[in-house]
């Protein structure tokens, strides 16, 4: 008999973006970050770390939003002293602001490798373009993130926002666009060309604000998700029942 329910594990998600679209779907989904959910939803909240809480249990999936601060390429101007540009990079001293950016991102690329290796039949792991391609191979990784990560576009689902997101999948197919190309929308963008929701998100008052709303995932990109991913998954369980 298929399963009717999968067990779902949106590691490192306050906002419940995506949890309470699988909530919608009829599965056991629940968020987990070290921080409270601001998306009304408690009880579908697991307050700790991603870690702990992705080894216990039975996830059939979890989808994983990793800290992203420390890899992406736009930061590697806070790893070198700005009057040192000239110098050869083994020379250059650490940013006056940042000294300890190195460290902070060698912590982010272990929980990211950590994350995917948890006991998890079916990972997915997202990031924005970033510098985890080159830290694999620069450190002689060989599991199954060496696989191109699939970048997608919130347009691509109805979502009239543009965030070029990235997905490293373990079991899981490639997300297909719900909207046809002629029909993608950007939206709102900037003189400078920018999105008009990331442009407002910079506005926020602390980074950690900044940082949240950037993070968050939008709502109709969320529901291709799920309901792409759980179908994916029911459909493997209806190959192995009838085989």
């Amino acid at each position: 008999m298929v399963k009717k329910q999968l067990n779902v594990l949106i590691a490192c998600e306050e906002s419940q973006a995506i949890t309470k679209v699988f909530r919608e779907l009829g599965h056991q989904a629940f968020s987990c970050d070290i921080k409270q959910c601001s998306g009304g939803h408690p009880e579908w909240h697991i307050q700790g770390d991603a870690l702990v809480i992705a080894n216990q249990g039975q996830w059939d999936l979890m989808i994983a939003h990793p800290p992203c601060t420390f890899l992406t390429v736009s930061g590697n101007r806070w790893f070198y002293h700005p009057e040192d540009k000239h110098l050869p990079m083994n020379e250059r001293r650490p940013h006056p602001r940042f000294p300890n950016r190195r460290e902070e991102q060698k912590d982010a690329y272990d929980f990211f490798v950590a994350l995917s290796e948890v006991d998890v039949p079916h990972i997915a792991i997202e990031n924005p373009v970033g510098v985890m391609p080159t830290l694999l191979k620069k450190n002689g990784y060989e599991g199954w993130l060496l696989n191109k990560p699939q970048y997608v576009q919130p347009y691509w689902f109805g979502d009239k926002v543009s965030k070029k997101t990235g997905f490293w999948c373990k079991n899981l197919p490639l997300l297909t666009p719900t909207i046809e190309e002629k029909d993608w929308d950007k939206g709102e963008m900037t003189e400078s060309g920018m999105s008009k929701w990331y442009s407002d998100a910079l506005k926020a008052k602390t980074a950690e604000e900044r940082r949240t709303i950037r993070s968050k995932t939008h709502p109709k990109m969320a529901r291709a998700i799920a309901e792409q991913w759980a179908n994916h998954i029911f459909s493997l369980l209806s190959e192995v029942n009838n085989g």
